[in-house]
């Protein structure tokens, strides 16, 4: 069984998703059953109904409701184009209810002038609801059997609204109560991803990125044998095509590669997308839903095809961090000092990217400035703190990295010439990450390509 998930710009309009159709037939034809098939919201569409629950908890209902009207043109619009008849019928009305329910409580909040992370999550997973809809019956219209599965009974969550995480034994039950039948009767499962349900039911949401978490979990579910990320690119790259032009196509990479990439920066990947696969030994291919003929980048437990002949996998990078220094002299010859350090950032919720220390002093990386100020002020009660922004993360990953010395040397000495602000090599000698002025990251990330990849 084959678990196909679909990005947003690969069911961005009734082209590409004319596109999807034949990805999945062509897949049909050779598997012989299934796919299972996980979308995202069409392009565009999460964020601006994002935009309408903050203009409606802002008290701009009029704004929101505009805006509302927009988004259920555009899908009306594509349910014609892809539909006729009775099915057509089907599919309008429930984009009509759905609208109808986002028009009450865009009002509701123009009233409250309140948005709880329960009311965003119920109005952000509209779209992958809406288009998995559209999609499903897309499929049927097409002559594939294909059958819409409301992912809030498939994927089973916490209650932490807008970053659910899944309940995986719940989950893994939840999805072969609802989709393992469909494929076992010669059907098409189609699930919106990014969406999930708590235990009593309330919507909830996985994070930005999340629809390829989904995709993971439903593979994991029903034991896939591979799960598919279709996306707008060949594939995972050597490097980010917005720094450096004409990245290549790495043709395959480790689960762990994958992970250390996604992890520091690379887009094509969602970061928790590796996690349910590596669990169950399931392959991960990247493809291009719009040259599916292509081979993409094959992600597995070991590198098989032998590890690439400069050293390095792929190069990785974040702009838009923050470092920040506590400094105490209480830290010295000091037991407890890190663990009080690192309450507070739990304390926030806040992630931190790489850390390095000294004597007297710990520097550590974030990317979500929502709760610095505060952060600030907690280790300002027991150290002195300093914020620096505008910094990047650049990170060179490889498996070879564990045992060649020389490839972590010739990464420090293509950037002698850049002021570095940290250097870290984290257990796994996976990667090198530097941090540096986020002004100097696209030339120090051309001359890393341009000499491990020339």
């Amino acid at each position: 069984m084959i678990v196909q998930k679909f990005g947003g710009t690969s069911v961005a309009d009734p082209e590409a998703i004319r596109r999807l159709i034949e990805i999945v037939r062509t897949t049909r034809d050779r598997e012989g059953r299934g796919p299972a098939v996980v979308v995202s919201a069409m392009s565009g569409v999460t964020d601006a109904l994002l935009t309408v629950a903050a203009a409606g908890g802002a008290g701009q209902t009029d704004d929101a409701l505009a805006k509302l009207r927009q988004l259920r043109e555009r899908h009306l619009a594509s349910a014609i184009a892809l539909t006729a008849g009775a099915r057509r019928d089907d599919v309008a009305a429930f984009v009509n209810t759905q609208f109808d329910e986002l028009e009450a409580v865009a009002r509701a909040l123009g009233v409250l002038r309140e948005v709880s992370g329960r009311s965003m999550d119920a109005i952000a997973a509209c779209g992958e609801l809406l288009n998995s809809r559209i999609i499903a019956a897309a499929l049927d219209e097409s002559g594939l059997p294909a059958t819409w599965v409301d992912a809030r009974r498939a994927i089973v969550t916490d209650d932490d609204h807008t970053r659910a995480l899944p309940l995986m034994g719940e989950t893994t039950d939840a999805l072969r109560a609802s989709v393992t039948p469909l494929v076992a009767a010669g059907r098409v499962p189609v699930l919106g991803g990014f969406v999930g349900a708590t235990r009593a039911g309330i919507t909830t949401t996985l994070g930005r990125g999340g629809s390829d978490y989904s995709g993971a979990l439903v593979g994991a579910g029903i034991g896939a044998r591979e799960i598919q990320i279709w996306t707008d690119v060949d594939g995972m790259l050597t490097a980010d095509p917005r720094v450096v032009p004409s990245p290549r196509v790495v043709p395959q990479l480790s689960y762990a590669e994958a992970s250390e990439l996604a992890y520091f920066g690379a887009k094509v990947l969602h970061p928790s997308t590796i996690l349910p696969a590596v669990e169950r030994d399931i392959p991960v291919r990247i493809v291009n839903s719009r040259k599916p003929d292509g081979q993409g980048t094959l992600i597995t437990a070991m590198h098989r095809s032998g590890a690439a002949s400069s050293g390095i996998t792929a190069l990785a990078c974040k702009p838009g961090i923050s470092v920040v220094d506590i400094t105490s002299s209480r830290m010295l010859m000091a037991y407890g000092f890190l663990r009080r350090l690192f309450e507070v950032f739990e304390r926030f919720r806040t992630a931190v990217d790489v850390v390095t220390t000294s004597e007297v002093s710990v520097s550590v990386t974030v990317d979500d400035r929502r709760h610095l100020e505060a952060i600030t002020q907690a280790l300002d009660e027991f150290a002195d703190v300093s914020v620096e922004p505008d910094m990047a993360l650049l990170c060179a990953v490889g498996d070879q990295l564990r045992t060649d010395a020389s490839i972590a040397a010739r990464v420090l000495r293509v950037m002698e010439s850049v002021p570095l602000r940290m250097v870290s090599q984290a257990a796994s000698r996976r990667n090198i990450t530097v941090v540096l002025r986020q002004s100097d990251l696209p030339g120090a990330m051309q001359r890393l390509h341009q000499e491990f990849f020339g």
